[in-house]
Order: C-alpha cells, then sequence, then structure tokens
C-alpha cells in the first residue's frame, strides 16, 4: 500500500502486530475497537486526554507502542489531543483518507495499523506546522512517574 506525505509516497509496511479481527474484538471494548479498528471517531471535547497536562508517554490503546510524548502536546482547542510531532516518525503512518467527502491525511499505528486520528498542517504555532488530531480512545498515557 502506497500513502501520500507531504507531496510523496510513504510505503506501507505490514504491521508487526497481525491479529485478526476477532482477537481485536475480544481485546478492546466496543468504543474502542470501533475507532482503531474501524476508523471511527469520538465526539469533540469528550476524551479522556483533550485537556490532560500529565508529563509522560501516550501509546497505541491497542499495542502499546509509544506514539507521542507530552511535550510535544498543545492546546488546539480542537477537541482532541493534538501532538506536533510522534516520538518518531516511524511510529505513525501517514496514509490519503477520502472518506466524508474530504481529503485528509489518516494517521495510523505502524505497529498495528490502529487507526489514531488525522494529521493537519494548520498549526503555526508549533515548531513543525503540523497538528497530529488523536483520539483519546486511541491512547493510554503512561504518567512519567510511574
Amino acid at each position: 500500500m502506497i500513502a501520500p506525505y507531504r507531496g510523496g509516497m510513504q510505503q506501507i509496511p505490514p504491521p508487526t502486530i497481525a491479529k485478526s479481527e476477532d482477537e481485536w474484538r475480544q481485546q478492546l471494548s466496543p468504543e474502542e475497537y470501533h475507532i482503531l479498528r474501524e476508523a471511527g471517531t469520538e465526539r469533540a471535547g469528550t476524551g479522556e486526554y483533550v485537556d490532560t497536562k500529565t508529563t509522560g508517554v501516550y501509546r497505541c490503546r491497542a499495542c502499546g507502542s509509544e506514539l507521542f510524548r507530552s511535550d510535544a502536546k498543545f492546546d488546539s482547542h480542537c477537541g482532541w489531543p493534538s501532538f506536533y510531532q510522534p516520538t518518531d516518525q516511524d511510529k505513525v503512518i501517514l496514509r490519503e483518507d477520502r472518506s466524508l467527502g474530504m481529503a485528509r491525511v489518516e494517521a495510523l499505528c505502524a505497529n498495528c495499523h490502529s487507526h489514531l486520528g488525522h494529521l493537519f498542517d494548520d498549526a503555526p504555532q508549533t515548531p513543525t506546522g503540523d497538528r497530529y488530531c488523536i483520539n483519546s480512545v486511541s491512547l493510554s498515557l503512561e504518567p512519567a512517574d510511574q
């Protein structure tokens, strides 16, 4: 599978963690399954991490892979947790999303290919200009003090 990224193309490797949909359904709650495996979206402003200021690491809720760090989180006032960069560019796969009649860039966990949210280039207040708009349900926070 090929995905666009800033005018270039990114080859999408197979997921490191491959499970059947039945296995994912057993592991995840119905809401988690809908968002992570069916590319759903939680309602704006309702997510657990929208206003969180806790220092730590944000991991994929499906597989536990480190995705973002709290020092890259910022208040975008969009209704979802926002980050200006992943921990490492290899941690998040970006692919074209033309659902809902729009052209967007979908963000996936590189380890298990679970849906995280979308990437927008509308954050000039950040060092990268990027806003990774991520569903709280797609994340789990590991506080730094643990």
